[in-house]
C-alpha cells in the first residue's frame, strides 16, 4: 500500500492525515498508465517514426521529452492548472487548434522526409527534448490521459504528495512502453532496405498523425456549429 502523508490544520493546530492509495487501486492504476502509454496515439507513431529514421540513440532526446513533459503536465494539472481552463473557457479550444495544427505539421514533416542514406547519418534532425516536452501540452491523447489519471485515482484531499505519487508511477511505466515503440522502428528499419519503402513507411505515418486528430476537429466542428 502506497500511503501519503499531508498536514491538515485544525482548531487544535495542524495535524497530519494519510491518504493511502491502496494495493487493489495501485495495480488499476499501473495498469491505466500501461494501457494508454502502449496503445497508439501521435506520441507512439512519431516516435516509430524516429527509430526507423533516426535509431534509437538519436532519439533519446525525443523519448526524455514525451516522458518528462507528460509528467510536468500531469503534476501540474494536479496541482490545479486545470482551474485556469474553467477560468478561461476558450483557453482549451485554443490549444486544441494549435495542436491540431502542429500535429499536421508534423505529419507533414515525416512525409517530406526524404529517406537517409549512409551519408546521411547524422545529418537528419531527430525532435529535441524541449520540443517533445512542449508538445504534451497540445496533444489531444495526452490531455484525455492526464485527466483520467488525475479524475480516477488521486484522491480529493490528496494534496501534492499525491499527485507526486501519481505522476512518478506514470513516468516509470511509460518510459519503457516508449522505448518499445522506437524499438518497433528499429526492427522495421531492418526491414525497409530501399529507400521507397521507407518513404511509404514515412507517408503511412503521415496518414495515421492525420487521422489521429479527427476526434479533436470533429468535437471543435461540433463546438462552433450552429445550434438550431
Amino acid at each position: 500500500m502506497i500511503s501519503v502523508s499531508i498536514t491538515k490544520s485544525s482548531r487544535y493546530g495542524p495535524r497530519k492525515a494519510t491518504v493511502a492509495m491502496t494495493l487493489e487501486l495501485t495495480i488499476g492504476f499501473i495498469g491505466y498508465a500501461f494501457v494508454t502509454s502502449i496503445t497508439p496515439g501521435p506520441n507512439n507513431t512519431m516516435l516509430l517514426a524516429s527509430g526507423v529514421n533516426f535509431g534509437l540513440h538519436r532519439s533519446w532526446p525525443h523519448i526524455a521529452g514525451i516522458n518528462q513533459g507528460f509528467g510536468a503536465m500531469m503534476f501540474a494539472v494536479g496541482l490545479g492548472a486545470d482551474t485556469l481552463f474553467a477560468a478561461v473557457p476558450y483557453l482549451h479550444e485554443t490549444l486544441k487548434v494549435v495542436g491540431t495544427l502542429y500535429l499536421l505539421y508534423l505529419a507533414w514533416r515525416i512525409a517530406s522526409d526524404r529517406p537517409m542514406t549512409e551519408e546521411d547519418v547524422g545529418t537528419g534532425r531527430p525532435m529535441t527534448f524541449l520540443g517533445a516536452a512542449a508538445f504534451q501540452w497540445v496533444n489531444p491523447k495526452a490531455w484525455m490521459m492526464v485527466i483520467g489519471a488525475i479524475s480516477t485515482y488521486v484522491p480529493d484531499n490528496g494534496g501534492w504528495r499525491a499527485v507526486a505519487v501519481v505522476t512518478l508511477l506514470y513516468v516509470v511505466v511509460n518510459l519503457p512502453c516508449i522505448i518499445t515503440w522506437t524499438a518497433l522502428g528499429i526492427g522495421l528499419r531492418r526491414v525497409l532496405t530501399r529507400p521507397r519503402y521507407v518513404r511509404w513507411f514515412n507517408y503511412l505515418m503521415a496518414m495515421v498523425l492525420c487521422l489521429s486528430v479527427y476526434p479533436s476537429v470533429a468535437e471543435l466542428l461540433q463546438a462552433v456549429a450552429p445550434r438550431p
